[in-house]
């Protein structure tokens, strides 16, 4: 049975469309809106041209871009299901980078919007394409949901370690040798957000001990040798220029609350 090559290239307010026949020629070549509408203008169009050519498989492809193209080949694929076993329609969604390798090796191409769009069915016609988009919604679901905890989880790394750079110019002694078994840990943070270096060197070690005991829910084994410590490398820390004390406990503060947000989120 002969097949109809429609390519597809994706764009947020549009998508090019270039129909194919397996010899490369081209048997049409329009523009539709990235939007229901526009969708079901696509079909029209590919049945009539499909019909004109006397085709019965449709091989559609398109780049994966971003989510720009999801609900096209989502709607495409549940709508030309209806035109089965007359019409077969296969959907593949291609590896970007694939179709930049294979673009790559023709050596005049036209200088115009819809070249892509040419290039992903001509790609289709040599056959080195990957699995046929399947119905698989549920999994794509949990793969959403997966994502954007990984998504989270990186942003959450990102920002730990952009709080612990603002740790070293509010205390540089505390970044480079914490006494606490955990930077994010409630007492290690009270030091952080609630005294200054100076503060720790001036205070006594009783009122230090109070404060260390405080919050830390009498859990340290020893508070006296934390705060003593804790007074050692106030001591030797860099003093931060008065003028930056603000920005910095501002930057720690609002860092913290967003690590806290997501945090809570995952």
């Amino acid at each position: 049975m002969s097949k109809m090559l429609v390519g597809i290239d994706v764009s947020l307010r549009s998508h090019h469309v270039q129909c194919m026949d397996e010899a490369g020629r081209s048997l049409a070549s329009f523009s539709v809106s990235n939007d229901q509408n526009g969708a079901d203008t696509l079909i029209k169009r590919m049945l009539e041209t499909s019909e004109k050519v006397n085709s019965h498989i449709l091989q559609i492809g398109m780049e994966a871009t971003s989510n720009l193209g999801w609900h096209l080949a989502h709607y495409l694929k549940d709508q030309l299901q209806g035109y089965e076993p007359k019409l077969k329609a296969q959907i593949y969604v291609l590896n970007a980078r694939k179709v930049a390798r294979f673009k790559k090796g023709y050596d005049h191409l036209p200088k115009n919007d819809r070249i892509d769009a040419w290039v992903i069915a001509d790609h289709l016609r040599f056959n080195r394409l990957p699995n046929e988009m399947q119905d698989t919604i549920q999994h794509e679901a949990l793969q959403r949901l997966t994502r954007t905890r990984f998504h989270l989880m990186k942003n959450i790394t990102r920002d730990k370690t952009y709080f612990l750079n603002q740790v070293f110019l509010k205390f540089s002694g505390l970044r480079q040798d914490n006494p606490f078994s955990n930077t994010f840990g409630t007492t290690c943070l009270a030091v952080i957000q609630e005294l200054e270096p100076e503060q720790i060197v001036a205070m006594s070690i009783e009122e230090l001990i109070d404060f260390l005991k405080e919050h830390g829910k009498n859990r340290f084994a020893n508070p006296e040798e934390i705060a003593k410590y804790l007074q050692k490398i106030a001591r030797s820390s860099y003093r931060l220029n008065k003028v930056m004390a603000d920005p910095v406990n501002i930057s720690l503060s609002v860092t913290l609350s967003v690590i806290k947000h997501m945090e809570n989120e995952v």
